[in-house]
């Protein structure tokens, strides 16, 4: 099945720009640091080359096919989804730089950079020309729609302090990372391959072809990560809150 012209230009740009928007950012907060300026280059240095990396990898092995599926083959697609969130984890959990980073950075800024997720709209729009079915398109669609409207929204909410922010920013991550499991799961099982369970009459060929497949192998996996460095400054600004330093003392 061919994907529309305008898809790739979506795709592709929508994709570049999240990059961008990531290095900008990421420079913006290293600047706001109180980092040696030798510390701020080398954290710039190495986290926007591992960026770049990333999708470059993503996008040369699109382009080439490596995730293609087909009914009689095993599918590869799940590499592409699963190697960076299982490396990103890692690194939220050891790197000590990362972790440096997330504290810089705004909560606002993990939120709301996530905007980008309307992009997910094209799903509809290939659901109603008929190229992708509805099972897999309208969670996938709706879901990113809907979080990546709420992304600023819940992003200005949260500069704001207390209880009820807080819970904001938690559901709206809660809600994020359950569209991207249903995405998943629905793209993973509409796909052409061995184990394609659902849409049988009309596979969910696009979802695993270039440049459509840069959404499951670039742009899900740094949504995820991004939700779980959502959540680690929210656990972290959560422990300030109810450290004993931070409790005032009763009066006497």
């Amino acid at each position: 099945m061919n994907t529309p012209a305008y898809i790739l230009s979506i795709e592709l740009g929508g994709n570049l720009a999240i990059l961008v928007a990531l290095l900008v950012g990421l420079n913006l907060v290293l600047g706001r640091s109180d980092w040696p300026a030798e510390k701020q280059a080398s954290a710039m240095q190495a986290t926007g080359l591992i960026l770049v990396a990333w999708f470059g990898a993503a996008l040369g092995l699109s382009w080439l096919g490596f995730f293609q599926g087909a009914r009689d083959s095993i599918p590869t697609i799940q590499i592409g989804v699963f190697a960076p969130i299982i490396i990103g984890v890692i690194a939220l959990w050891r790197s000590e730089t990362l972790a440096r980073i997330i504290e810089a950075t705004p909560q606002s800024w993990l939120v709301g950079i996530q905007v980008y997720r309307v992009i997910g709209f094209v799903f509809l729009l290939l659901f109603w020309s008929g190229r992708l079915p509805g099972v897999f398109a309208l969670p996938a669609g709706i879901g990113d729609v809907l979080v990546g409207v709420l992304a600023p929204i819940v992003g200005f909410v949260s500069g704001r302090h207390g209880v009820p922010s807080r819970r904001l920013v938690l559901a709206w991550n809660v809600l994020g990372i359950l569209d991207l499991v249903v995405a998943i799961g629905t793209g993973f099982l509409t796909s052409p391959s061995p184990v394609q369970l659902l849409s049988l009459d009309a596979p969910n060929e696009l979802i695993s072809a270039f440049p459509l497949v840069m959404v499951p192998v670039f742009a899900v996996p740094l949504s995820i990560l991004l939700h779980f460095a959502s959540l680690t400054k929210l656990r972290g600004t959560m422990r300030e809150t109810m450290s004993p330093a931070a409790i005032p003392a009763p009066a006497r």
